[in-house]
């Protein structure tokens, strides 16, 4: 078993009273169990949210780094002119 660190925590009332009714009605066995299981919660939700930045950076990077742009109404002027070609 991984060592146990005991901690006193302050929350609201609201909060605490939460904690306490889901302990007594037997969803959990105690309030630490609660709370572990939501810290995992959090933790995996700032790890996905961290990957998600990351990706987003790359994006953005690999956008960059693939060249000069090209202003949208060029582009669009572009496509306008294809179409009107095609009908």
């Amino acid at each position: 078993m991984p060592a146990v660190e005991r901690m006193t925590i302050t929350m609201p009332t609201e909060m605490a009273e939460t904690l306490r009714q889901t302990v007594a009605g037997g969803e959990y066995a105690s309030t630490s169990e609660v709370v572990r299981e939501a810290l995992r919660d959090w933790t995996r939700r700032r790890d996905a949210e961290r990957q998600d930045l990351e990706a987003l950076r790359a994006a953005i990077k690999a956008g960059l780094d693939s060249g000069p742009a090209i202003p949208a109404d060029q582009v669009f002027a572009e496509l306008r002119a294809r179409y009107a070609a095609k009908a």
